[in-house]
């Protein structure tokens, strides 16, 4: 099934107007040209089979496409969870409808990175994927991508000083705001080393 075809109505809802975004043409042709079933077979060994107590996993290339979509939009696990509930293209990639199930915690994602990197799988994947992405004349490049953390600062005036921290201040992340300052990490998209 395409990822088209994974959108339930209530997912697309009734918009009159749209365009397909550049993000959205990147993401369509990585979900026709990537080899997900040649890289099922290189995880599927390491991943959880949901032997003994507890939940079933989540399906192995759901945890792959989010896998890949942390990479190329250089995200944490806390934001890619986000970006996930935020944005319709990503949630169709991940084969995620929100009628019929929610997106994976940051837990569960943080977990699944973690398998990844722990058993050397990373390289292993990412080969692969730029093999197929060459043999279809793709080149995947870009310049800077950025993403603010917030770091947290308490807004009381009770304290020993009775006064804020004269370094924080109110600041907003999407729709919602924080008191406190924003960290930027900026990494180069092509080598994915953070820049100072």
């Amino acid at each position: 099934m395409s990822m088209e075809e994974q959108l339930s109505l209530a997912t697309t809802g009734f918009e009159r107007h749209s365009k397909t975004t550049r993000r959205t043409k990147f993401l369509l042709e990585m979900d026709r040209i990537v080899p997900w079933k040649h890289l099922r077979k290189i995880v599927r060994p390491f991943y959880y089979k949901g032997e003994g107590v507890g939940r079933r996993p989540i399906e192995l290339e759901r945890m792959l496409r989010i896998y890949f979509l942390q990479h190329w939009f250089n995200l944490s696990d806390p934001a890619v969870e986000e970006a996930l509930y935020d944005v319709i293209s990503m949630r169709a990639f991940a084969r995620i409808d929100l009628g019929g199930a929610g997106v994976p915690d940051e837990a569960t994602i943080c977990k699944f990175r973690h398998l990844i990197e722990k058993n050397d799988l990373g390289k292993k994947l990412f080969a692969e994927v730029n093999r197929y992405v060459a043999e279809c004349g793709i080149t995947i490049s870009g310049g800077t991508i950025v993403d603010a953390t917030i770091i947290h600062a308490p807004s009381s005036t009770k304290n020993q000083d009775g006064e804020r921290d004269p370094e924080m201040h109110s600041t907003q992340k999407g729709n919602q705001w924080f008191f406190g300052m924003k960290a930027h990490i900026g990494a180069d998209t092509r080598t994915k080393h953070a820049l100072r």
